[in-house]
């Protein structure tokens, strides 16, 4: 199978890293099925796309309602086809210390970060079993590796990324899907400009890159050419794997 004939579904699509990883990904040669919450700004990015020569869709999808996921993964396949590879990318943040956090904010990030992943491999993973291959890439974070202060829910929801990550490499190894995870740092989105506006925003960033050994956040593009290679034949042979993208700030 050739990459034009490859479907892959990426998750938040419609900005910051998964703006970035669709576009990549499309210039490979695959076709996107660009989902987000916000359809249109899925529908900008496939047209996008489009405009390019590749073959993409735009489509609306919470991926925390398992309805909208299944409405998703219905017109995936009405538009472009069964879906070979799928980028859970979705993902929110709010900042705070735990011992002022607002349990309605740790609904919204388990639900997103967490049960969205779940919700969307769930119903994308039966096309895959069935062609005999495909491919996972799980978006998680170096807060979930080694935590991050302001950010305790977020950094157990995405740590919870990993766990998940490496029970289903496992076990649908046998059916030719590889299941990996990548791991930005600080990355320049509109979160780290939401923490620049915050209270001392400024000086958090200018410590978020002095701790970063090559001296920069990240941009989205760095992010997104790992998702291109593991989702390349080059990465056929790596599976329940977690590589950070963080400028060396984590190392292990």
């Amino acid at each position: 199978m050739g990459t034009q004939e490859r479907i892959v579904v990426i998750t938040g699509a419609g900005r910051g890293i998964g703006r970035a990883i669709a576009l990549r990904v499309a210039r490979a040669g695959f076709a996107v099925a660009s989902w987000d919450l916000d359809e249109g700004n899925a529908a900008e990015v496939a047209a996008e796309i489009a405009r390019d020569g590749g073959r993409a869709a735009g489509i609306g999808c919470d991926v925390g309602d398992r309805a909208s996921v299944a409405r998703a993964a219905a017109a995936t396949r009405e538009q472009l086809g069964k879906p070979w590879a799928l980028v859970n990318n979705a993902g929110v943040d709010r900042m705070s210390l735990f011992k002022d956090s607002n349990p309605d904010d740790w609904e919204l990030i388990v639900r997103v970060n967490f049960l969205g992943m779940l919700n969307c491999t769930k119903v994308l993973l039966d096309d895959m079993i069935a062609a005999g291959s495909g491919r996972i890439v799980c978006i998680s974070s170096d807060a979930g590796r080694v935590g991050s202060s302001g950010e305790a829910v977020y950094s157990g929801s995405k740590a919870g990324v990993l766990g998940f990550m490496k029970a289903l490499a496992r076990e649908v190894a046998r059916h030719g899907i590889t299941v990996n995870a990548v791991c930005p740092g600080p990355t320049d989105t509109l979160l780290l400009d939401a923490v620049r506006r915050g209270p001392k925003g400024d000086r958090i960033v200018e410590g978020m890159i002095k701790a970063v050994p090559l001296g920069r956040v990240a941009q989205p593009d760095d992010i997104a050419g790992t998702i291109a290679f593991f989702l390349s034949d080059d990465a056929g042979y790596i599976t329940g794997q977690t590589l950070s993208v963080s400028g060396g700030l984590t190392m292990a």
